[in-house]
């Protein structure tokens, strides 16, 4: 067995295509899929199922070409170790983000890192939390910036940034003539909140004291979505802070901050208990916070690098 072989077959597990794969890893189908077929027969096991198209992984498969992108990853672990500070500001960094926090983060960190750190090659996907979870655990991507805790032990995190949740308000709602409102008065009525298995939609509910069950509690996909079916449909919706700048200068006049307690996100980044490559993830972390506001970063961060 070779990591050569392990390449090999991430990559048609990718492609679901043989000639493809072949073409990424710069060999002949042929060569690619003799390699394949070694590996096959030296585990006794079938990896792929080559009569359906797109191909498809056995069941077999699925469990070795998993442990194949775990073993790939602590290859590229172990070769970060030996890099010299210079180097370690080189290289893909593939990074997960929830969608509740990627159009805040996103545009500004492809801004800086392409400023700052030319040798890096970012490459993000934004998924929900508990797909980010899984693609951690996989070795998928290398990092992840989401809410946490996540009670994951499996996982590090590093607290980035503590964000406020705000009320947004229509003029047609009880509550707009309020400077503050109070979080145990937060009506369960007319509140729009994000469809399930968004992070932000638990908190949110969890905070207002809703159930889901509640038949006015209504679902949407996104943030600004909320925002605008507020503007047409009137009631509330809860947002983060750091939306408040996409707003119009009419619509920040209709936030109004909640207490009692102040509702507050950690948003993290996640890497496995194992992970090494400390200097992409100190730079990971200047750049985030070169972004946001500086009273919204992490304490700790302001004073110390991340040490793994």
């Amino acid at each position: 067995m070779t990591l050569q072989q392990l390449e090999y077959i991430v990559a048609v597990e990718k492609y679901r295509h043989f000639v493809k794969a072949a073409e990424v890893c710069g060999v002949t189908q042929p060569t690619l899929s003799t390699m394949i077929q070694k590996l096959e027969a030296e585990l006794n096991a079938q990896i792929f199922d080559r009569n359906s198209h797109p191909v498809k992984l056995t069941a077999s498969g699925e469990n070795i070409v998993g442990q194949a992108k775990v073993i790939l990853y602590h290859v590229a672990q172990l070769k970060e170790m030996v890099l010299d500070e210079k180097e370690m500001e080189a290289g893909e960094l593939r990074l997960g983000i929830i969608p509740t926090v990627a159009p805040y983060i996103i545009p500004g960190l492809f801004r800086v890192v392409h400023a700052q750190y030319s040798g890096i090659k970012l490459r993000v996907v934004e998924a929900r939390t508990a797909v980010l979870e899984e693609k951690l655990e996989r070795a998928e991507i290398d990092m992840a910036l989401l809410s946490t805790p996540l009670k994951n032990n499996n996982l590090l995190e590093i607290p980035i940034y503590y964000e406020k949740f705000l009320a947004y308000v229509s003029p047609e709602s009880s509550l707009f003539d309020r400077e503050t409102i109070d979080m145990k008065q937060l009506p369960t009525e007319d509140l729009w909140v994000l469809q399930e298995g968004h992070c932000l939609r638990n908190q949110v509910l969890s905070f207002c004291g809703c159930a889901t069950k509640n038949a006015s509690v209504y679902e949407t996909g996104s943030i600004a979505t909320l925002v605008r079916i507020v503007d047409e449909n009137g009631g509330y919706t809860v947002i983060p802070e750091l939306h408040i700048d996409m707003l119009s200068g009419e619509q920040q006049s209709r936030i109004r901050k909640i207490v009692n307690p102040e509702p507050v996100r950690e948003v993290s980044i996640a890497v496995r208990s194992d992970y090494v490559r400390e200097r992409l993830l100190n730079i990971m972390a200047a750049s985030i916070r070169e972004i946001i506001p500086e009273t919204m970063v992490d304490p700790r961060l302001k004073k110390f690098a991340i040490k793994l």
